[in-house]
């Protein structure tokens, strides 16, 4: 097993507790289908969220899915010009079998613009 990071943003539509703990919540379940991530591998999560979201903790969503006994931090996102807004970022570390380039990163709903090169 190697100690592999995973990447993903999502767009919220608004800023509510609701909207944030359902994307971020989103976006958790498909980092971990996508990438068959057993929840005892789960190192730590890292979210960020941009400057307009203020009104939830995205690490609330981690709790709400189940995800108890991972070390969850938040942060801000630095606000360069031009990026979008509403945006919640994830770094997942954890153990797997998979090699880098096996790993599938999602950017949902809207937020793929961060991240072409990437494959889905």
């Amino acid at each position: 097993m190697q100690l592999r990071a995973l990447r993903g943003a999502i767009l919220c539509r608004e800023d509510t507790k609701e909207e944030v703990t359902e994307r971020t919540a989103q976006l958790l379940r498909e980092m971990i289908q996508r990438n068959d991530v057993s929840t005892e591998d789960i190192v730590d999560i890292v979210f960020t969220g941009t400057s307009d979201i203020h009104s939830e903790f995205p690490a609330a969503a981690a709790r709400h899915i189940g995800l108890t006994h991972v070390p969850l931090l938040c942060a801000r996102e630095l606000d360069i010009e031009g990026s979008p807004g509403k945006c919640i970022r994830v770094l997942m570390h954890f153990y797997t079998r998979k090699h880098l380039h096996e790993l599938r990163h999602p950017y949902l709903e809207g937020a793929r613009q961060l991240r072409t090169d990437l494959p889905e």
